[in-house]
């Protein structure tokens, strides 16, 4: 019998490896044992994504061995679908399926089923995402240039001191109203693009920048205009048309499945005058919002100061996504694109339109969801999303690499953290991999330092997240070393690196408000910053990882080496992530390697205790 049926993951099986483009042609081969078979083999694809039509395809017999015949077949999709697959086998009287096996293997008999994406061939990944390095600013704690801000509502309260933790105690009524602010502002990002393009930095992902009444803005009061903390309209221009003089393009936070109830289209607070949809029962933005028979009204997850819109109520879309609409504005001023949040929200006819929109207006502008699972299967309120078969999104925020690196990094496991990859790589189209935006902590997680060398969050609540926010030294220690280990793998894997501000200077924090504190400047951990830097020159000066093939060469308990190649470059990421010394094994091009980067230990071949290298091939 042969050692394997099938493995979608094997070009002798399956062959290209991953999703294909519409018009692209895939072959599928199965060994089977020596059975008597009544009639071929079939493979039997069904479509679930809504988009297109099951099917069914003979096999045809095509050699063998002593031990196991051969079948194979070759499907060509005309139009954009998700196929879930498996293979069917008469003998006799009985038709058995090749399925799933718990390993990913073929097996004969019960078992799950292979997943097939078939994407729009004419998706391409966003120009500027290509080679790139992304950093992500959390506005109001980057930089405070120290302008005079103008119109600023007077019911913010400003720290005095830029190093201080946020507030998040509760008032008198038992509300946390989020209304501390820092004073980081748009004229302090546009200061400190000279340093953004020093670490290779190629695009910002700026959190909310719209007016709003709450320090995180995810509470839009007026899309139209840039918060008067941040600055204006104008300084926003700026800030873009600067950004570019540096390479660096910036993408703005787009939320749109709620706003905020203290807004101009909602107005509960009274703060806009006597208009709004909640005062005025003839307003216009009346229809956006899903008012109850008591009065009440739906929210976002149950908070009353979210009211949700119906983003498909004609208006709406027309204000968001029309000719003359909100994202149009933004894109005119010199946004090059959007992420989304909470994009599992959004219903499809509003990620169309946004899409046309957008793209519309370049075809190379970027749009990101923010998707906290494997975003090409996803199933979100009883619907299977298409997010990323063509028509609305570029790509997504890639938490299950995020989750996979910090998890191998601090706890081990490298098949489980191999498979996590290689499962990513499948399902993904071959253009929102090159764009995926791949993190190690964001403003919505754990600082990566903390959750490397702090103690586990688990269930524990703000104050103890206060009291613990300061690691010891020996925890700062581990977990400076690990995010360096962490940080390669970042730079080296497929997609495009996301630097969450302030963890190249060492800044750590647990959940929300904790990882949202300011950026040190003047006491960053400079050997930090200068190692991210280097990481950026890498990525920089070898432009080649947005088309690179990844190979891996060890994931096992201690040890993870990969190599990036393409065309006469070849790079070598490696992490000892044990407190032994680890011999690597260098293909042969790797024997006289020239050392990129390095931490710690490294001698040739040999890597020391939580050490790492990246090694370009001559």
């Amino acid at each position: 019998m042969s050692a394997c049926i099938y493995n979608s993951r094997d070009s002798v099986y399956k062959a290209p490896f991953g999703a294909v483009a519409t018009g692209e042609a895939v072959r599928f081969t199965i060994h089977l044992p020596k059975l008597h078979l009544s009639r071929l083999p079939v493979l039997k694809l069904c479509e679930v994504a809504g988009l297109g039509e099951d099917a069914t395809l003979a096999m045809e017999a095509d050699g063998g061995s002593y031990s196991y015949n051969s079948y194979t077949c070759t499907f060509t999709p005309a139009s954009p679908a998700l196929y879930l697959y498996h293979f069917e086998v008469q003998s006799g009287e009985h038709t058995r399926a090749v399925r799933r096996g718990e390993d990913g293997l073929g097996v004969l008999g019960d078992g799950g089923e292979w997943q097939l994406t078939v994407y729009d061939s004419a998706a391409a990944c966003p120009s500027f995402l290509r080679e790139g390095v992304l950093y992500q600013i959390f506005p109001d704690r980057f930089y405070n240039s120290g302008g005079e801000k103008q119109n600023v509502p007077g019911d913010r309260a400003l720290h005095g001191d830029w190093l201080e933790l946020p507030r998040w105690r509760p008032d008198e009524n038992g509300q946390v109203k989020n209304d501390d602010y820092f004073g980081g502002d748009l004229k302090g990002i546009e200061e400190k693009l000279p340093y953004l393009h020093s670490l290779g930095v190629t695009a910002l992902y700026l959190n909310p920048v719209f007016e709003a009444h709450a320090n995180h803005r995810y509470n839009t009061a007026d899309y139209s205009k840039i918060d008067p903390l941040l600055g204006t309209n104008g300084d926003f221009r700026a800030l873009c048309a600067k950004a570019m003089e540096f390479g660096i393009s910036i993408l703005i936070d787009g939320v749109f499945s709620h706003t905020g109830s203290d807004s101009l289209y909602f107005n509960k607070e009274g703060r806009y005058g006597p208009g709004g949809a909640w005062r005025d029962p003839q307003s216009p933005y009346r229809k956006w919002y899903r008012f109850r028979e008591d009065g009440g009204y739906e929210s976002w997850w149950g908070f009353d100061t979210l009211p949700n819109v119906n983003e498909t109520t004609p208006s709406y879309l027309d204000f968001i996504c029309g000719d003359n609409g909100i994202l149009r504005q933004w894109l005119s001023l010199g946004a090059a694109g959007f992420r989304l949040d909470v994009a599992d929200e959004l219903p499809d006819e509003f990620l169309d339109r946004l899409h046309d929109c957008v793209k519309g207006h370049s075809p190379d502008n970027a749009i990101i969801g923010e998707v906290w699972e494997d975003a090409s299967n996803k199933m979100s309120y009883g619907v299977r999303r298409r997010y990323l078969l063509g028509g609305q999104l570029d790509s997504v925020m890639n938490y299950p690499f995020k989750d996979a690196i910090l998890a191998y990094v601090r706890h081990g496991g490298g098949a489980a953290f191999l498979n996590t990859l290689l499962q990513i790589l499948e399902n993904y189209p071959r253009p929102a991999i090159q764009s995926l935006m791949n993190s190690l902590s964001t403003h919505d997680t754990v600082r990566a330092i903390t959750e490397l060398g702090g103690k586990p969050v688990s269930q524990n609540g703000r104050d103890w997240q206060e009291a613990n926010h300061e690691l010891t030294p020996e925890e700062y220690l581990h977990g400076h070393r690990l995010f360096r280990l962490a940080s390669i793998l970042q730079f080296g894997l497929p997609g495009i690196p996301c630097v969450y501000y302030g963890d190249e200077a060492g800044l750590c924090g647990y959940k929300d408000p904790f990882n949202r504190t300011c950026y040190p400047w003047g006491s960053e951990d400079k050997a930090l910053v200068e190692f991210i830097r280097a990481l950026g020159r890498v990525r920089r000066d070898h432009p080649i990882f947005s088309q690179a093939i990844f190979n891996p060469i060890s994931f096992s308990e201690e040890l993870c080496c990969f190599t990036r190649e393409l065309g006469d470059t070849s790079v070598m990421f490696c992490v000892n992530r044990s407190m032994a010394y680890q011999n690597i094994y260098l293909p042969e091009r790797f024997r006289n390697a020239v050392v990129l980067v390095s931490c710690e230990d490294y001698h040739k071949g040999t890597l020391g205790p939580l050490s790492g290298v990246v090694l370009l091939a001559r």
